[in-house]
């Protein structure tokens, strides 16, 4: 756990410079600690003066977390319990704030940086930092047992398909399959649970198009980043403290259409934009693609079918509109260990009473082995189509 000066002494010195609206140098620090009657020793001067600083610059105690190599996300559940995830599951961090205050003082700067206001009237925000982390946080009480901040940090150099390949998230065979896939200008969904790899997977797919090709992307919060010479991004917009102009992501959907894509892609269905992105899917738009949460691939056609029915889509033209919209649905998930893996790749086949149903063509072993299932013959067919 990291030394952390006493809060009472923290605040002392924050209240002193405070009034004297001076900068924070540790020469202004000793001077605030000596007017308090404190000890004014180097190594007590160095560690408020640290303290003091992360507490107004960057992310705070969490900079050197988001700083870690290979760091995907950081959650903070109140001042005592910080957690990380390096690619193998959530780890205890040896970090600790020193009370509720100051987590709250941390997520309220977040989200002053991004542009929301976070009090207790707004006690929830989520929004994207200027690097490209997206923050989420909740003020306690609502939150228990404090104060709870979640950092989804984004890959710097952004992940290629060999890199993936490389970090075992790919097998030799998944890395050729998804990229005849891509060439194949399949629609498709990547498919799995929170923090399973979806959007970064969908990246890496995207980076693998066709230079020529021009990318529209539509996102709720914007996190792809696909290095691609031919990309334009929309991203939805939240309604003001006013309750005014919000941009809904099935209104970026819409304008979308209008942008002459060769790729349209969602970077997350969560809502009844799932019904544009199947109507422009059957429109001529190939190689449409986004990401979806469900727990497997068979759960995907409820998972749509529960998205799109508030978006006025009965369930029979759901299935429909799903079935000769969605070529493949690649899906993701975690080993036992928490690492991140490719685990099946499968292929949607109507049924006579008219619903989908999610057929596996090649399913993986968190060790990478591949073994072919009853669609693979329809993959097939699928690929030499295009």
């Amino acid at each position: 756990m990291s030394e952390v000066p006493p809060a009472g002494l923290l605040d002392a010195v924050r209240d002193r410079l405070a009034r004297g609206g001076d900068s924070f140098t540790p020469q202004r620090v000793a001077e605030a600690l000596r007017e308090s009657g404190r000890p004014v020793g180097d190594a007590t001067v160095l560690a408020v003066h640290e303290a003091l600083r992360s507490d107004v610059v960057g992310a705070g105690i969490l900079d050197p977390l988001l700083r870690m190599p290979g760091v995907t996300d950081v959650l903070v559940n109140g001042p005592e319990s910080v957690w990380l995830d390096r690619g193998a599951g959530l780890e205890r961090a040896e970090v600790q704030f020193p009370d509720d205050d100051s987590v709250r003082r941390l997520a309220q700067r977040l989200a002053s940086a991004g542009g929301r206001r976070l009090d207790d009237a707004t006690p929830c925000v989520d929004v994207r930092l200027a690097d490209g982390t997206r923050c989420h946080a909740v003020l306690s009480p609502v939150a228990r047992p404090g104060s709870a901040i979640s950092l989804r940090v984004p890959h710097r150099s952004g992940w290629s398909l060999e890199d993936l390949a490389g970090s075992s998230a790919l097998s030799g065979e998944g890395l050729a399959l998804v990229r005849r896939i891509v060439e194949a200008r399949l629609a498709f969904l990547v498919s799995g649970g929170t923090g399973s790899g979806k959007t970064t997977l969908l990246s890496a797919m995207l980076e693998a198009v066709d230079p020529a090709h021009r990318l529209v992307l539509v996102e709720d919060s914007s996190e792809l980043r696909p290095r691609h010479p031919h990309v334009v991004a929309l991203e939805a917009r939240t309604a003001n403290v006013e309750g005014a102009g919000e941009i809904p992501l099935r209104t970026l959907v819409r304008q979308a259409l209008r942008m002459r894509p060769d790729r349209l892609v969602v970077g997350e269905v969560r809502g009844a934009e799932v019904a544009d992105l199947l109507a422009a899917m059957n429109t001529g738009h190939e190689g449409g693609c986004g990401t979806i949460h469900a727990n497997s691939a068979e759960g995907v056609p409820a998972r749509v079918e529960a998205l799109a029915l508030p978006g006025g889509l009965g369930r029979e033209a759901v299935h429909s509109q799903l079935a000769s919209a969605v070529d493949v649905v690649i899906h993701l998930g975690r080993d036992r260990r928490g690492a991140r893996y490719l685990r099946e790749v499968s292929v949607p086949k109507r049924e006579p009473a008219g619903l989908v149903t999610m057929v596996t063509a090649v399913s993986f072993s968190s060790d990478g082995s591949a073994s072919e299932g009853p669609g693979v013959v329809d993959l097939a067919e699928r690929l030499e189509r295009w």
